[in-house]
Formats: structure tokens, sequence, C-alpha cells
């Protein structure tokens, strides 16, 4: 399969086929290959970005206090 490059205002297009059941409004980041090639990858959130470590990352304890893991180690 291929796609022609069209002109639209003073952009230029390609336009993905139904096919591939790309949701309207997905967001990609575009990357030039040094063979000239153009790959589109879809945008994903970058876990090092923003303020996620403003957010408390403490884990629940399973046990409900420490006599409940003694007692699990213990049987074991």
């Amino acid at each position: 399969m291929s796609v022609k490059l069209r002109k639209v205002g003073s952009s230029h297009v390609l336009t993905v086929p139904n096919k591939f059941e790309v949701t309207e409004n997905t967001e990609f980041d575009v990357f030039q290959g040094r063979d000239g090639s153009i790959i589109y990858t879809p945008k994903r959130n970058n876990p090092f970005e923003g303020n996620w470590y403003n957010h408390d990352l403490q884990q629940e304890s399973v046990f409900e206090d420490v006599e409940d893991l003694n007692i699990e180690l213990e049987e074991e």
C-alpha cells in the first residue's frame, strides 16, 4: 500500500488509511530517518516529566500490623 503526499494550505499531508484503525485526534511524534524515511509514533506520556515527585509514592502495607507479618513468617 502506498499513500501520496499532497498539499493542503501551507502544509503537506499524508493520509492514514482506515484499515489501520487509528482513532481521530490521536497525536503522533514525528521523526525523520537518515535515509529520508518518516516515522510516526503515537505520543506517549513521559513518566519523568511533570510533578510526579510531589505525589506520595509510599505503598500501602499488605499487613494490618507487624504481628500479622510475624505470624505469616512463623507459619512458613
